[in-house]
């Protein structure tokens, strides 16, 4: 792991992802100029294979539950350990989520009420979902074929048909669909 930059307001943190295009980002909520949720935003619009890890005082549910919308791939409080911390960054890095043990329990408690009789984006075969899924996580048809073990033709084909069902011309808009689903 390599630190880029330590900043201390969202527009600084925005500037070093502009100009370095880290692949995890810690974010605080409390900012001086803006929330670290409308931060990780512009973050993602800006550069969306950039991935957000939270790390926070709030463990308040509507805080939580907005900064997983807005794309974070994790929420930590502080206070968490070193070592938790950086395997934290590196889950991400690598893909994956963190949500510490609080965080955890409010995302269970909002999906308890979700009607899972039916997928989102039920246009979408189960491929392409997944195939979206890697999308919005910010990976390039090169690494989705090579982590779905399939050619880059064949992925070209899935995100062809992806645009075409949902009526998208490009990945940023194909994203913002996905996260609105929950993808």
């Amino acid at each position: 792991m390599t630190v880029i930059a330590a900043v201390g307001t969202a527009a600084e943190a925005i500037d070093v992802v502009r100009s370095h295009g880290p692949n995890v980002v810690l974010m605080d909520v409390g900012l001086p100029d803006m929330s670290g949720i409308e931060a990780t935003r512009a973050i993602l619009a800006l550069h969306p294979a950039t991935r957000v890890l939270m790390l926070t005082m709030s463990t308040d549910e509507s805080v939580v539950l907005e900064s997983v919308r807005s794309g974070a791939c994790g929420y930590l409080v502080k206070g968490a350990d070193r070592d938790e911390i950086i395997d934290a960054v590196g889950r991400i890095d690598r893909g994956g989520a963190v949500f510490g043990v609080g965080a955890a329990a409010i995302l269970l408690r909002a999906f308890e009420v979700v009607d899972r009789s039916s997928p989102p984006m039920p246009e979408l075969t189960q491929r392409e979902r997944d195939v979206l899924a890697l999308v919005a996580a910010g990976l390039t048809n090169q690494a989705i074929a090579s982590r779905l073990f399939l050619s880059d033709k064949t992925i070209r084909n899935h995100v062809s048909n992806i645009f075409s069902k949902l009526g998208v011309h490009t990945r940023r808009e194909a994203v913002a669909l996905a996260r609105t689903a929950g993808l």
